[in-house]
């Protein structure tokens, strides 16, 4: 019996190699089901692979089906896939021998309905106020008169019209447009490049700067709209060092970047409205001003004028003021007359009296002579006199001796003085840049004191010796070779001149 079991027993059964009988299911499957549209929420989805190509499951509450989106129609999906989504997948069924899986090669993916994208919103709005970019300190005031206003939208359709016309009628100014596509899966991305160009435009040069940017569309569906929702615009609208009014759609409609720009818009039209005021408004408002203030001087001349006659009506005349001095004057000077005569009539008197002559000038010099000579004989040397003499001679040669010193110290100090300016002049700065040395600085005047604080493109200015250059900042060590934000930049701008002229 054991003999009799371990027999193999024949058969006719045909005999496959592992291959053939993945490559047979492999037609089986194809062949049956082709092109499906699958519906089922997105699980396991990490990001794109390094490849590119992204691998994820397609799942609902009973299966799983696994699927593969290749590089090239990632790129090209309008709505990426995102973790826990339910979406409706087109593509091709197929199996992997590999693994002995089957799965959907997608080319197509859209989200189930508009409930899922108002999920995907509202998932994506919380992650976004999260990180602060709704935050209304954040928020900008519009600039009051504005002279310059960028618009990103279409060039072709009515949107752009209106807002010209609008601000012709209230202020008319320079407008610069930006076209970009404002539906479909790049709108977002050209958009944000938009917002980041008018950014980067530097003052001063060739194209004037947007003072305030309008960020505008018609109305449409949610899908329509859907391309304003995305991150990317966000972070470059709330990034924007200018501000930006947001006005897509009616005023029903609400996207991502409503929530933030600096304003939001009902419509088109009404940004218009926001940005500019209305000239004709302001040249009556000058005029009433000007009016107003014309009045209000005449008034205060007026009552300054009769403030001032009402005080010279009360000041006494400049007769009544010397008046009183006038007649002192008068009376001082008849008695300084009289007093005069009076004085001279004296003094001739009593020199007619006096009898002078020279014996009795002899007489008087031997009188004097004999009162001096008895009263210097009763003068004595002082003891204290004679210390006091000595002292005033030792002071008197201190006080020299002293005046030497002084002067001396003073010389040397004039000598020290003297070698440390020739030291100072020999260190200053203007004494380096004659050697051949240059001050870099940026243009609010401070000095750059290393090559990693030189943004490219930034403005410089070089100070030698003799003057003044401006300069600009290249970024490049190697003038001959372009690195990759160099390439990136110049690619945009070659992709920035192809969208159209700015008006």
């Amino acid at each position: 019996m054991n003999k009799s079991s371990n027999r193999s027993i024949p058969t006719n059964a045909a005999e496959f190699t592992v291959s053939e009988i993945s490559g047979a299911l492999k037609r089986v499957v194809e062949d049956a089901f082709g092109y499906v549209r699958v519906r089922g929420e997105i699980s396991g989805y990490r990001g794109p692979h390094s490849s590119g190509h992204a691998y994820f499951s397609l799942k609902d509450e009973r299966a799983r089906l696994e699927a593969v989106i290749w590089r090239g129609v990632f790129s090209k999906l309008k709505f990426p896939p995102e973790e826990g989504l339910e979406v409706i997948a087109s593509g091709k069924l197929t199996t992997y021998p590999g693994s002995s899986k089957y799965q959907i090669v997608i080319d197509n993916i859209e989200p189930a309905g508009a409930g899922a994208l108002m999920a995907l919103l509202e998932a994506r709005k919380k992650q976004l106020a999260g990180e602060g970019l709704f935050d209304e300190a954040r928020k900008q005031l519009l600039p009051y008169m504005p002279r310059v206003v960028g618009v990103v939208t279409s060039p072709t359709g009515a949107v752009i019209r209106d807002i010209i016309h609008r601000i012709t009628d209230r202020f008319p100014l320079h407008v610069m447009v930006w076209p970009i596509r404002v539906q479909g899966e790049t709108s977002g991305t050209e958009a944000a490049r938009a917002i980041e160009g008018f950014n980067g435009i530097v003052s001063g040069g060739p194209l004037k700067k947007p003072d305030v940017i309008i960020v505008a569309r018609g109305g449409g569906s949610l899908e329509d709209l859907w391309g304003f929702n995305d991150e990317a615009l966000v972070r470059a609208v709330a990034n924007s060092d200018i501000p930006i009014i947001s006005a897509i759609g009616h005023e029903t409609d609400w996207t991502l970047i409503d929530l933030a720009a600096d304003v939001r818009a009902p419509t088109p039209t009404g940004a218009a409205e926001m940005a500019v005021p209305v000239k004709a408004d302001l040249e009556a408002r000058i005029a009433d001003l000007s009016a107003r203030l014309k009045s209000a001087s005449s008034r205060h001349l007026d009552r300054k004028q009769q403030q001032l006659t009402a005080i010279a009506r009360a000041l006494p005349s400049p007769d009544l003021l010397l008046a009183l001095p006038r007649r002192g004057f008068d009376e001082i000077a008849a008695r300084l007359g009289r007093a005069l005569e009076a004085g001279t009539e004296r003094k001739r008197n009593a020199l007619t009296a006096i009898r002078i002559s020279p014996p009795l000038l002899a007489r008087l010099v031997r009188e004097r002579r004999i009162v001096f000579d008895a009263a210097a004989a009763r003068v004595r040397p002082d003891p204290l006199i004679e210390r006091l003499s000595q002292a005033k001679d030792r002071v008197k040669q201190a006080s020299k001796r002293s005046d030497r010193a002084a002067i001396q110290a003073i010389d040397q100090q004039k000598r020290s003085i003297g070698e440390i300016g020739r030291l100072l002049t020999s260190l200053s700065y203007p004494a380096v840049l004659g050697r051949g040395y240059a001050i870099v600085s940026d243009t609010d005047g401070k000095a750059l004191m290393t090559a990693a604080s030189v943004k490219p493109g930034s403005r410089l200015t070089l100070q030698f010796a003799d003057g003044k250059v401006g300069a600009s900042a290249d970024g490049d060590d190697n003038p001959g070779s372009a690195t990759p934000q160099r390439k990136r930049k110049q690619s945009q701008s070659k992709q920035g001149n192809g969208q159209g002229s700015l008006f």
